[in-house]
């Protein structure tokens, strides 16, 4: 009698979850929908007409319909094969990742599951203790010669943080041991000086390229989009909720003459610099795109990865993470998808369904 009731209360919680979840998609969809309206007036109501049919017929519900409204304002037109991004967070992800999604989170692992030195990892705090980028462990009163070794200021980065949030800056002359264990679980890293190219644009904050990999069924990793996100004056990072995004061009590296907005809004040059897009290459744009893959090569269980990464003022390539949780593809479809149209993604509902 009691696994009935739990089995019932368990599917209860579920699609209350659910709900919320996609209640939660449709209502950032539908604001950033009216935001492009605002200024170009009603999309066409036979895109939006075929994304309800094709959300219906094709991805299993027509919930997923406001993602793929969005998508048809930004590009003027319908397109088969878009993955509406509640869509890949609820059906794409538990099937290719499954429970491998919550790798990335661990950020502490990071270097050592992918066995790179591209991180800027100085070391690692987990479950009460200092571990260094080797984990072996560290004696606290160790841990202030080894982090500031070489700067004054490091990057703690708590574990299961993203969109720019639990990001601390920690500075030599008040570094509290005590303090960082109240933070909880979470990386070090060594501040980035960007190259001069990011720093034109925006010197405040360093600059993000973010890469998006696939591991394709024969073990081939592909690039399938990448954008350089920009922070905003004041600010010490890059943070979902105020950056400027604009696309990158595949096969030259070179930017597009208009970035995006928090608001999905356009404009060709950085609002606070006023520094114009056009005309910009990525420095070391082929050395990302290499290192994205090798690193994807190297944990090929986790199917898509975005890698968030920059180019140092030695004309390095750091990374600073990667994301397999829920890493974001809206921007790269509604810009440039679809992304993903070879993969067989629309028909992993049906899967998912049956088992």
């Amino acid at each position: 009698m009691m696994q009935p009731l739990f089995s019932l209360a368990r599917a209860a919680i579920n699609r209350v979850s659910d709900f919320r979840y996609h209640r939660a998609f449709r209502d950032e969809a539908m604001t950033i929908l009216r935001s492009i309206e605002s200024v170009h007036g009603r999309t066409n109501p036979e895109h939006i007409k075929a994304s309800d049919q094709y959300a219906a017929d094709v991805l299993g519900w027509g919930g997923y319909a406001p993602w793929l409204y969005v998508y048809s304002a930004v590009q003027g037109r319908f397109r088969e094969g878009w993955i509406p991004d509640n869509y890949y967070g609820k059906v794409v992800i538990p099937v290719i990742q499954a429970d491998y999604r919550v790798l990335s989170s661990m950020k502490s692992l990071s270097r050592r599951l992918l066995g790179s030195d591209l991180f800027p990892d100085l070391a690692s705090h987990v479950n009460g203790l200092f571990l260094s980028p080797d984990h072996e462990v560290i004696q606290p009163s160790a841990v202030p010669g080894l982090l500031f070794s070489d700067s004054d200021t490091v990057v703690f980065k708590r574990d299961r943080s993203g969109r720019g949030s639990n990001v601390v800056f920690l500075h030599k002359s008040s570094f509290d041991v005590s303090l960082v264990r109240r933070l909880g679980s979470g990386v070090f890293q060594q501040p980035i000086v960007q190259h001069p190219i990011f720093a034109r644009l925006m010197p405040s904050s360093a600059a993000t390229l973010r890469f998006t990999t696939v591991v394709e069924d024969d073990g081939t990793v592909s690039l399938r989009d990448a954008y350089l996100r920009l922070g905003r004056s004041g600010e010490t990072h890059v943070k979902s909720d105020s950056q400027v995004k604009v696309c990158i061009d595949l096969e030259s590296g070179r930017l597009d003459p208009s970035g995006y907005l928090a608001n999905w809004l356009t404009v060709d040059r950085h609002p606070d610099t006023g520094v114009e897009f056009a005309g910009t290459t990525i420095p070391e744009f082929s050395a990302c795109v290499s290192a994205a893959k090798q690193l994807h090569s190297a944990c090929p269980a986790v199917r898509c990865v975005g890698w968030d990464m920059i180019v140092d003022e030695h004309s390095r390539v750091r990374v600073m993470e990667w994301n397999s949780s829920h890493n974001g593809i809206k921007f790269s479809e509604a810009t440039k998808g679809p992304c993903f149209a070879d993969l067989g993604w629309e028909k992993l509902w049906r899967r998912r369904a049956a088992g």
